[in-house]
Protein backbone atom coordinates (compact mmCIF):
# COMPACT_ATOMS: atom_id res chain seq x y z
CA UNK A 1 0.00 0.00 0.00
CA UNK A 2 3.03 2.46 0.75
CA UNK A 3 4.57 1.84 -2.71
CA UNK A 4 1.05 2.51 -4.45
CA UNK A 5 0.50 5.84 -2.24
CA UNK A 6 4.05 6.58 -2.64
CA UNK A 7 4.59 7.20 0.86
CA UNK A 8 6.74 6.11 3.46
CA UNK A 9 4.89 2.49 5.65
CA UNK A 10 4.98 4.85 8.83
CA UNK A 11 2.75 7.63 7.09
CA UNK A 12 0.60 4.63 5.70
CA UNK A 13 0.30 3.50 9.59
CA UNK A 14 -0.56 6.93 11.00
CA UNK A 15 -2.85 7.39 8.18
CA UNK A 16 -4.59 4.10 9.08
CA UNK A 17 -4.32 4.54 13.21
CA UNK A 18 -4.75 8.28 13.57
CA UNK A 19 -2.34 8.76 16.14
CA UNK A 20 -0.86 11.47 14.54
CA UNK A 21 -1.46 14.18 11.96
CA UNK A 22 -0.62 13.72 7.99
CA UNK A 23 -0.37 16.27 6.01
CA UNK A 24 -4.22 16.37 3.79
CA UNK A 25 -2.20 15.40 0.23
CA UNK A 26 -0.51 12.13 1.62
CA UNK A 27 -3.49 11.40 3.53
CA UNK A 28 -5.67 11.52 0.84
CA UNK A 29 -3.07 9.63 -1.30
CA UNK A 30 -2.75 6.82 1.32
CA UNK A 31 -6.84 6.76 1.21
CA UNK A 32 -7.35 6.66 -2.78
CA UNK A 33 -4.67 3.31 -2.41
CA UNK A 34 -6.80 2.04 0.52
CA UNK A 35 -10.08 2.40 -2.66
CA UNK A 36 -8.29 0.81 -5.32
CA UNK A 37 -6.42 -1.89 -3.12
CA UNK A 38 -9.64 -2.93 -1.59
CA UNK A 39 -7.85 -2.49 1.90
CA UNK A 40 -9.66 -3.31 4.80
CA UNK A 41 -7.97 -3.23 8.17
CA UNK A 42 -8.29 -6.04 10.58
CA UNK A 43 -9.09 -4.90 14.32
CA UNK A 44 -8.67 -8.20 15.76
CA UNK A 45 -4.78 -8.32 14.12
CA UNK A 46 -4.47 -4.47 15.95
CA UNK A 47 -5.53 -5.41 19.07
CA UNK A 48 -4.02 -8.34 19.73
CA UNK A 49 -0.73 -6.32 18.60
CA UNK A 50 -1.79 -3.13 20.61
CA UNK A 51 -3.04 -4.81 23.78
CA UNK A 52 -6.59 -3.74 23.07
CA UNK A 53 -8.98 -6.53 23.40
CA UNK A 54 -12.12 -5.60 24.79
CA UNK A 55 -14.46 -7.83 22.74
CA UNK A 56 -15.44 -11.52 21.82
CA UNK A 57 -17.25 -12.60 18.90
CA UNK A 58 -19.76 -15.53 19.66
CA UNK A 59 -20.77 -17.69 15.92
CA UNK A 60 -23.74 -18.83 15.79
CA UNK A 61 -26.22 -20.83 13.31
CA UNK A 62 -29.49 -19.48 15.38
CA UNK A 63 -30.14 -17.11 18.09
CA UNK A 64 -33.78 -18.49 18.55
CA UNK A 65 -33.65 -21.77 19.69
CA UNK A 66 -33.46 -22.85 23.49
CA UNK A 67 -30.00 -24.22 23.13
CA UNK A 68 -28.33 -21.66 20.83
CA UNK A 69 -29.41 -18.79 23.13
CA UNK A 70 -29.42 -20.14 26.27
CA UNK A 71 -25.29 -20.90 25.27
CA UNK A 72 -25.18 -17.45 24.55
CA UNK A 73 -26.78 -16.04 27.93
CA UNK A 74 -24.08 -18.03 29.68
CA UNK A 75 -21.19 -16.86 27.28
CA UNK A 76 -22.69 -13.22 27.78
CA UNK A 77 -22.84 -13.16 31.60
CA UNK A 78 -19.39 -14.54 32.19
CA UNK A 79 -17.92 -11.80 29.43
CA UNK A 80 -19.52 -8.92 30.72
CA UNK A 81 -18.52 -9.66 34.39
CA UNK A 82 -14.71 -10.03 33.25
CA UNK A 83 -15.62 -6.70 31.52
CA UNK A 84 -15.57 -7.98 27.48
CA UNK A 85 -18.41 -7.16 25.14
CA UNK A 86 -19.71 -9.68 22.88
CA UNK A 87 -20.50 -9.33 19.16
CA UNK A 88 -22.67 -11.81 17.75
CA UNK A 89 -22.48 -13.35 13.92
CA UNK A 90 -25.39 -15.52 13.14
CA UNK A 91 -23.95 -17.77 10.28
CA UNK A 92 -26.96 -19.14 8.83
CA UNK A 93 -25.60 -21.52 6.08
CA UNK A 94 -22.27 -23.28 5.53
CA UNK A 95 -21.37 -21.84 1.89
CA UNK A 96 -17.62 -20.85 2.18
CA UNK A 97 -18.68 -17.13 0.42
CA UNK A 98 -20.82 -16.60 3.27
CA UNK A 99 -19.29 -18.47 6.10
CA UNK A 100 -16.03 -16.45 5.02
CA UNK A 101 -17.61 -12.79 4.98
CA UNK A 102 -19.15 -13.31 8.21
CA UNK A 103 -15.43 -14.22 9.61
CA UNK A 104 -13.92 -11.16 7.82
CA UNK A 105 -16.68 -9.00 9.44
CA UNK A 106 -16.24 -10.55 12.96
CA UNK A 107 -12.02 -9.86 12.32
CA UNK A 108 -12.66 -6.27 11.73
CA UNK A 109 -13.46 -5.10 15.23
CA UNK A 110 -10.85 -5.65 17.96
CA UNK A 111 -11.54 -9.20 19.19
CA UNK A 112 -9.58 -11.55 22.11
CA UNK A 113 -10.87 -14.27 20.74
CA UNK A 114 -14.05 -16.47 19.43
CA UNK A 115 -16.26 -19.09 20.32
CA UNK A 116 -18.06 -21.17 17.72
CA UNK A 117 -21.01 -22.85 18.65
CA UNK A 118 -20.91 -25.58 16.67
CA UNK A 119 -24.11 -27.19 17.16
CA UNK A 120 -24.63 -27.45 13.12
CA UNK A 121 -23.09 -27.22 9.94
CA UNK A 122 -22.77 -23.79 9.42
CA UNK A 123 -20.86 -24.13 12.79
CA UNK A 124 -18.64 -26.46 11.63
CA UNK A 125 -17.74 -24.55 8.69
CA UNK A 126 -16.77 -21.28 11.08
CA UNK A 127 -14.67 -22.97 13.29
CA UNK A 128 -12.72 -24.18 10.48
CA UNK A 129 -12.67 -20.67 8.89
CA UNK A 130 -11.41 -18.67 12.11
CA UNK A 131 -7.48 -18.12 11.60
CA UNK A 132 -5.39 -19.91 13.79
CA UNK A 133 -4.23 -16.94 15.41
CA UNK A 134 -7.29 -16.08 17.26
CA UNK A 135 -7.68 -18.15 20.63
CA UNK A 136 -11.20 -20.07 19.63
CA UNK A 137 -12.73 -22.25 21.81
CA UNK A 138 -15.77 -24.36 20.35
CA UNK A 139 -19.35 -25.54 21.92
CA UNK A 140 -19.98 -28.69 21.04
CA UNK A 141 -22.27 -31.46 21.15
CA UNK A 142 -21.23 -34.79 22.44
CA UNK A 143 -17.64 -33.52 22.55
CA UNK A 144 -17.65 -33.72 18.62
CA UNK A 145 -15.00 -31.21 17.98
CA UNK A 146 -11.65 -31.81 16.60
CA UNK A 147 -8.95 -32.72 19.04
CA UNK A 148 -6.58 -29.59 18.20
CA UNK A 149 -9.15 -26.85 19.25
CA UNK A 150 -10.49 -26.10 22.78
CA UNK A 151 -14.01 -27.22 23.29
CA UNK A 152 -16.51 -27.57 25.83
CA UNK A 153 -19.38 -29.67 25.36
CA UNK A 154 -22.97 -31.54 27.01
CA UNK A 155 -22.54 -35.28 26.93
CA UNK A 156 -25.91 -36.01 25.02
CA UNK A 157 -24.63 -39.29 24.15
CA UNK A 158 -25.10 -40.42 27.59
CA UNK A 159 -28.21 -38.42 28.33
CA UNK A 160 -29.59 -39.99 25.05
CA UNK A 161 -28.81 -43.42 26.61
CA UNK A 162 -29.99 -42.83 29.76
CA UNK A 163 -33.07 -42.20 28.67
CA UNK A 164 -33.78 -45.15 26.33
CA UNK A 165 -32.44 -47.37 29.12
CA UNK A 166 -35.45 -45.82 31.28
CA UNK A 167 -37.98 -46.60 29.03
CA UNK A 168 -36.98 -50.06 28.59
CA UNK A 169 -36.74 -50.48 32.45
CA UNK A 170 -40.69 -49.92 32.08
CA UNK A 171 -41.09 -52.44 30.38
CA UNK A 172 -41.14 -50.78 26.42
CA UNK A 173 -40.02 -53.49 24.04
CA UNK A 174 -38.03 -51.01 22.19
CA UNK A 175 -37.59 -47.24 21.89
CA UNK A 176 -38.21 -45.17 18.68
CA UNK A 177 -36.59 -42.00 17.61
CA UNK A 178 -37.16 -38.60 16.09
CA UNK A 179 -33.82 -36.81 15.51
CA UNK A 180 -32.99 -33.22 14.99
CA UNK A 181 -30.75 -32.58 12.21
CA UNK A 182 -26.94 -33.40 12.26
CA UNK A 183 -23.89 -31.64 11.76
CA UNK A 184 -22.29 -33.99 8.98
CA UNK A 185 -22.42 -37.02 11.25
CA UNK A 186 -25.20 -39.07 13.45
CA UNK A 187 -25.83 -36.82 16.54
CA UNK A 188 -24.38 -38.26 19.99
CA UNK A 189 -28.11 -38.07 20.90
CA UNK A 190 -29.05 -40.83 18.13
CA UNK A 191 -25.52 -42.57 18.70
CA UNK A 192 -26.83 -42.95 22.46
CA UNK A 193 -30.10 -44.05 22.06
CA UNK A 194 -28.80 -46.80 19.27
CA UNK A 195 -25.94 -48.24 21.74
CA UNK A 196 -28.55 -48.59 24.30
CA UNK A 197 -31.33 -50.81 22.46
CA UNK A 198 -28.27 -52.36 21.50
CA UNK A 199 -27.04 -53.29 24.41
CA UNK A 200 -30.22 -54.23 25.61
CA UNK A 201 -31.23 -56.65 22.70
CA UNK A 202 -33.99 -54.52 21.82
CA UNK A 203 -34.90 -53.98 18.10
CA UNK A 204 -33.54 -50.95 16.64
CA UNK A 205 -36.44 -48.93 14.84
CA UNK A 206 -35.83 -46.78 11.82
CA UNK A 207 -34.82 -43.63 12.78
CA UNK A 208 -37.37 -40.69 11.89
CA UNK A 209 -35.36 -37.63 10.54
CA UNK A 210 -37.26 -34.34 11.68
CA UNK A 211 -36.34 -30.27 12.31
CA UNK A 212 -35.56 -28.11 14.89
CA UNK A 213 -39.56 -26.71 14.98
CA UNK A 214 -43.00 -28.04 16.83
CA UNK A 215 -44.33 -28.54 13.55
CA UNK A 216 -41.98 -30.81 12.33
CA UNK A 217 -41.90 -32.91 15.45
CA UNK A 218 -45.80 -33.25 14.77
CA UNK A 219 -45.65 -34.31 11.07
CA UNK A 220 -43.27 -36.86 12.55
CA UNK A 221 -45.78 -37.75 15.11
CA UNK A 222 -48.41 -38.32 12.49
CA UNK A 223 -46.47 -40.33 10.57
CA UNK A 224 -44.68 -42.42 13.23
CA UNK A 225 -47.62 -42.89 16.37
CA UNK A 226 -50.17 -44.64 13.69
CA UNK A 227 -47.99 -47.31 13.87
CA UNK A 228 -50.09 -49.22 17.26
CA UNK A 229 -46.40 -51.07 17.71
CA UNK A 230 -45.18 -47.85 18.83
CA UNK A 231 -45.06 -47.46 22.66
CA UNK A 232 -42.16 -44.87 23.46
CA UNK A 233 -40.66 -42.17 21.76
CA UNK A 234 -37.18 -40.42 22.27
CA UNK A 235 -37.13 -36.84 20.60
CA UNK A 236 -33.95 -35.10 19.58
CA UNK A 237 -35.40 -31.96 21.35
CA UNK A 238 -38.14 -30.81 23.57
CA UNK A 239 -39.85 -28.62 20.87
CA UNK A 240 -40.14 -31.98 18.64
CA UNK A 241 -41.80 -33.87 21.52
CA UNK A 242 -44.17 -30.75 22.40
CA UNK A 243 -45.06 -31.39 18.46
CA UNK A 244 -45.21 -35.22 18.81
CA UNK A 245 -47.85 -35.30 21.78
CA UNK A 246 -50.02 -32.58 19.94
CA UNK A 247 -50.13 -35.29 17.17
CA UNK A 248 -50.94 -37.61 19.47
CA UNK A 249 -54.09 -35.29 20.51
CA UNK A 250 -54.80 -35.15 17.46
CA UNK A 251 -55.01 -38.88 16.61
CA UNK A 252 -56.43 -39.38 20.10
CA UNK A 253 -53.66 -41.35 21.89
CA UNK A 254 -53.17 -40.86 24.85
CA UNK A 255 -49.79 -39.99 26.67
CA UNK A 256 -47.86 -41.83 28.51
CA UNK A 257 -51.26 -44.73 28.38
CA UNK A 258 -50.96 -45.40 25.08
CA UNK A 259 -47.17 -44.11 24.37
CA UNK A 260 -44.34 -42.82 26.82
CA UNK A 261 -42.32 -39.45 25.46
CA UNK A 262 -39.35 -37.98 26.64
CA UNK A 263 -37.92 -34.73 25.08
CA UNK A 264 -34.25 -33.53 25.22
CA UNK A 265 -32.88 -29.98 26.70
CA UNK A 266 -35.56 -29.27 29.45
CA UNK A 267 -37.11 -26.09 27.58
CA UNK A 268 -38.93 -23.94 30.10
CA UNK A 269 -42.39 -24.46 28.32
CA UNK A 270 -41.83 -28.83 28.76
CA UNK A 271 -43.35 -29.07 32.42
CA UNK A 272 -45.88 -26.38 31.67
CA UNK A 273 -46.50 -29.12 28.73
CA UNK A 274 -49.77 -31.10 29.36
CA UNK A 275 -48.78 -33.74 29.98
CA UNK A 276 -45.67 -32.42 31.76
CA UNK A 277 -42.45 -33.60 29.59
CA UNK A 278 -39.74 -35.70 30.92
CA UNK A 279 -36.91 -34.64 28.92
CA UNK A 280 -33.07 -34.57 29.31
CA UNK A 281 -32.11 -31.85 31.23
CA UNK A 282 -28.87 -30.05 29.79
CA UNK A 283 -27.79 -26.53 31.44
CA UNK A 284 -26.82 -24.53 28.29
CA UNK A 285 -25.88 -21.39 30.43
CA UNK A 286 -23.58 -23.44 32.38
CA UNK A 287 -21.89 -24.38 29.03
CA UNK A 288 -21.90 -20.79 27.98
CA UNK A 289 -20.18 -20.17 31.16
CA UNK A 290 -17.53 -22.79 30.66
CA UNK A 291 -16.56 -22.31 27.22
CA UNK A 292 -15.26 -18.71 27.93
CA UNK A 293 -13.53 -20.10 30.85
CA UNK A 294 -11.66 -22.04 28.34
CA UNK A 295 -11.37 -19.16 25.95
CA UNK A 296 -9.77 -17.17 29.10
CA UNK A 297 -7.12 -19.74 29.20
CA UNK A 298 -6.73 -20.42 25.90
CA UNK A 299 -5.85 -16.36 25.71
CA UNK A 300 -3.27 -16.69 28.74
CA UNK A 301 -1.15 -19.51 26.31
CA UNK A 302 -1.99 -22.66 27.18
CA UNK A 303 -0.59 -25.16 25.17
CA UNK A 304 -2.54 -28.17 26.31
CA UNK A 305 -6.36 -28.98 24.93
CA UNK A 306 -8.47 -27.87 26.73
CA UNK A 307 -12.17 -29.31 27.69
CA UNK A 308 -15.21 -29.18 29.31
CA UNK A 309 -18.07 -31.97 29.99
CA UNK A 310 -21.06 -31.82 31.48
CA UNK A 311 -22.94 -34.55 31.97
CA UNK A 312 -26.91 -34.13 31.91
CA UNK A 313 -29.75 -35.42 34.05
CA UNK A 314 -32.76 -37.05 33.49
CA UNK A 315 -35.96 -35.07 34.42
CA UNK A 316 -39.04 -37.58 34.94
CA UNK A 317 -42.69 -36.16 34.81
CA UNK A 318 -45.59 -37.28 33.12
CA UNK A 319 -45.60 -38.11 29.60
CA UNK A 320 -43.14 -41.39 30.18
CA UNK A 321 -44.77 -44.11 32.04
CA UNK A 322 -44.82 -48.49 32.15
CA UNK A 323 -45.78 -49.77 29.01
CA UNK A 324 -49.26 -50.63 28.83
CA UNK A 325 -50.71 -54.59 29.48
CA UNK A 326 -52.51 -54.38 26.45
CA UNK A 327 -52.62 -52.90 22.47
CA UNK A 328 -53.11 -49.52 21.75
CA UNK A 329 -57.01 -49.61 21.26
CA UNK A 330 -57.51 -45.58 20.63
CA UNK A 331 -56.90 -45.71 16.29
CA UNK A 332 -56.02 -43.08 14.23
CA UNK A 333 -58.60 -40.39 14.21
CA UNK A 334 -59.36 -37.24 11.43
CA UNK A 335 -56.30 -35.12 12.08
CA UNK A 336 -56.86 -31.27 11.97
CA UNK A 337 -54.07 -30.62 9.68
CA UNK A 338 -52.50 -27.77 12.15
CA UNK A 339 -50.50 -26.94 15.50
CA UNK A 340 -53.14 -24.72 17.93
CA UNK A 341 -50.88 -22.61 20.74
Amino acid sequence: MARVAGVSVPTVSRVLTGATRVSPERSARVQAAIESLGFRPNGAARALVGGRQPMLAVFAGNTTRFGYAATIQGIEEAARADGLMVVISVVETDDPAAVKQAVDLALSQPLSGAIVLEYDPPGVATLAAVPSWLPVVAVAAGGRSGSTVAHAYMDDFLGARRATQYLLELGHPTVHHVAIPSAGVESSRLLGWREALEVAGAAVPPVVQAGWDPMSGYDAGIRLLKDEHVTSVLCGNDELAMGLMRAAQDLAIRIPEDVSVIGFDDHPLGQLWSPALTTVRQDFVELGRRSFQLLKQARSGSESVLTSRIVPDLVVRQSSGAVSSSVRTHGAARVSGSLAP
